[in-house]
């Protein structure tokens, strides 16, 4: 199976979601928004499938230091693309694809079902 995991790998939920991928034997490819960006196609892929509320952070202090109109523009798919490119730390962490689908944050459970 093709896994791909996106993320920033300093977080916390990153770091356990890769110990849990490495102690199932889990092959992925991991994907550093930090150095490689945050791709606006892949994105706009991502939000048609899971929707813009489950992939946009408005919990984590990057969320929180936008102004609150640069905040009302997470309210278009667009608008919350363009915000995720700009500030690749406000993406709910970690998302994985795979052959079956996307996965958005750490739930065991849920990656247990779609990944073994």
């Amino acid at each position: 199976m093709s896994v791909a995991v996106y993320g920033i790998p300093n977080c916390d939920t990153v770091k356990k979601a890769r110990a849990w991928l490495d102690a199932r034997g889990v092959g992925y490819v991991f994907h550093d928004y930090k150095k490689e960006g945050a791709d606006p196609a892949r994105l706009g892929a991502w939000v048609a499938a899971a929707g813009r509320d489950a992939l946009v952070n408005r919990r984590g202090t990057t969320w929180k230091k936008l102004d609150p109109a640069a905040q009302a523009g997470a309210d278009s798919d667009g608008g919350a693309v363009a915000l995720m490119v700009a500030n690749p730390s406000m993406i709910k962490r970690p998302v994985v694809e795979y052959a079956g689908g996307l996965l958005v944050g750490f739930d065991a459970a849920a990656w247990e079902r779609a990944l073994l």
